[in-house]
């Protein structure tokens, strides 16, 4: 790990302590709320307190069949005679599966042992609709939902003191996955223009508030840490942005894996951070093929980039990424040489701890539920294996609405 106090290369976790950073929801969160973050490790509930995980939301509905492509099973190219690849534009993991041409940055995590694949990934009675299956994989309550995100509880249980707090979200808003009990996420889109978004009659209410020296009520003093909190957390982050530098290549498209790592370079306390591919960006219903291969150049070179990054930071032991999306695509392409919502898709996991290779059963192309693949693998044990395997919490059930059996992934 890189030396703490080497100011080139981030921010002093003393300067942090000093500081008295604390968690801040801003923007369109609807508000400021405030956790102190820097109390002593032991708060935390999980024997592996430098271990970090990335979820990383790629929206829209991933084509699985056109990600981890099955070129070994006929039945995929008479489902899709137009938008199939074929065998010579693969880069082949084995006799059967392959990744299309563009996903280079996954094939040399793959090829290295560090990335897993899981097949068929997906839920019971699943629904069609994006805002629907988002929400069920965000809070891990498929067809009932609830208040909060299954991070957000992650949170409150390895810390239920709430004396750290573990959630960075790098969004223009809030997710649901992250929303919780106790603790208050910092949500941020571009570090550098990180700061409060106040009212012009704000303005000189919140400037007497941190010229005081001294809070009378209650609610006064709370008023006063929340404000001083928010300020504090806007110049340490522009501070970590401004610092940061990096020769590793994250790739053409940039979105957010980069100021992750400029945060973990800071030595932040944060164990969980959540970002997304935005704006419905896999949602591939027309002329999918070119516009699915740029995707992919672009997300598999910039997560290849940031753990060659967390590599160089001397970090690559200590983080773990998973990507995942909302649904797969139907099995048959449809008339306009696309493909329409589905069901079960592939969920990768990064870093250099997991063991890498294929995990759970493929789903069938044949044996289909109204043309759509039938989920062989339930998203809940995905999430079991890294709060459990991974992050070393005893148990998930609350989180999970149930006991869901681990995939054997690290060890």
């Amino acid at each position: 790990m890189a030396n703490q106090n080497d100011r080139s290369s981030g921010i002093a976790r003393r300067d942090l302590l000093r500081a008295g950073f604390g968690a801040v929801m801003m923007g369109g969160s609807g508000g400021f709320g405030l956790a102190p973050m820097f109390a002593s490790s032991a708060a935390a509930q999980t024997s592996n307190p430098n271990r970090i995980l990335v979820i990383v939301e790629l929206s829209g509905g991933n084509d699985g069949l056109n990600t981890v492509v099955p070129y070994g099973d006929d039945a995929y190219y008479k489902a899709r005679p137009r938008i199939g690849i074929k065998p010579g534009n693969l880069l082949k993991l084995d006799n059967h599966f392959g990744f299309q041409q563009t996903m280079s940055g996954f094939e040399r995590l793959y090829r290295d042992g560090q990335m897993a694949i899981v097949h068929g990934v997906g839920y019971p009675q699943p629904s069609f609709s994006h805002f629907s299956s988002m929400a069920y994989w965000h809070t891990a309550a498929p067809n009932r939902g609830a208040p909060y995100g299954w991070v957000g509880a992650l949170a409150d249980q390895m810390d239920p003191a709430n004396r750290n707090n573990f959630l960075v979200n790098i969004d223009t808003n809030q997710s649901l996955a992250v929303r919780s009990r106790q603790h208050v996420p910092l949500v941020f889109d571009d570090p550098a223009k990180f700061a409060r978004a106040t009212y012009a009659d704000q303005a000189p209410v919140i400037d007497s508030v941190l010229k005081r020296n001294e809070a009378g009520s209650a609610a006064s003093k709370f008023m006063v840490d929340i404000t001083r909190s928010a300020v504090h957390s806007e110049s340490l982050v522009r501070e970590a942005w401004s610092k940061y530098k990096t020769p590793v290549d994250y790739g053409l498209v940039r979105f957010g894996l980069d100021r992750v790592a400029a945060m973990i370079a800071a030595d932040f306390p944060t164990r969980l951070f959540y970002l997304a591919y935005r704006h419905n960006a896999f949602d591939t219903h027309v002329y999918q093929s070119d516009v699915h291969a740029r995707l992919w150049t672009y997300t598999a070179d910039h997560i290849a980039g940031f753990m060659a990054d967390m590599a160089r930071q001397g970090r690559a032991q200590d983080v773990v990424l998973m990507a995942f999306s909302e649904f797969g695509r139907r099995v048959l392409e449809n008339t306009s040489q696309g493909t329409d919502h589905g069901t079960a898709g592939p969920v990768f996991i990064a870093g250099k701890p997991v063991r890498g290779g294929f995990y759970g059963a493929p789903p069938s192309l044949t044996n289909l539920d109204d043309g759509n693949l039938v989920h062989t693998t339930d998203f809940r044990r995905v999430y079991a294996t890294l709060m459990r395997e991974w992050l070393g919490m005893p148990d998930t059930r609350g989180i999970l609405g149930g006991d869901f059996d681990t995939l054997r992934m690290f060890g």
